[in-house]
């Protein structure tokens, strides 16, 4: 994959989810260092910028992205937001409680100039 597009993401989304269910070396690796666990199953690096988290399914916990911080003046949109309202889309955010979360429940990256990638 040359590209972070929107199916490059869903893909390897994908590829890391059911890797982490079957092979104990490379679920402890996501968790460690989940840049690298990108680079074993996309070949490539995560986009830059971009800062990626894997939580064990086991127990409840609740992950919480916060926006950036407002600017002074916040009456007036930055690019990137006029871009995000113009083609429709907003905010990502999921919520997950439960030992299967993994398995079932949709996964959401929010990725700026991309907008939300929901999977699994």
């Amino acid at each position: 994959m040359a590209d972070w597009t929107p199916e490059a993401i869903q893909k390897t989304v994908d590829d890391l989810v059911k890797r982490s269910m079957t092979d104990a070396d490379f679920r402890k690796t996501a968790l460690a260092d989940p840049a690298q666990a990108v680079r074993i199953v996309a070949g490539i690096d995560p986009p830059p910028g971009v800062t990626i988290k894997f939580f064990d399914g086991t127990g409840a916990q609740i992950a919480l992205v916060l926006p950036e911080m407002a600017k002074e003046d916040a009456s007036e949109l930055s690019d990137l937001e006029l871009e995000q309202v113009a083609g429709g889309r907003g905010a990502c955010a999921v919520t997950c409680v439960g030992a299967s979360c993994a398995v079932t429940s949709t996964v959401t990256i929010g990725i700026p100039g991309i907008g939300c990638v929901l999977g699994i």
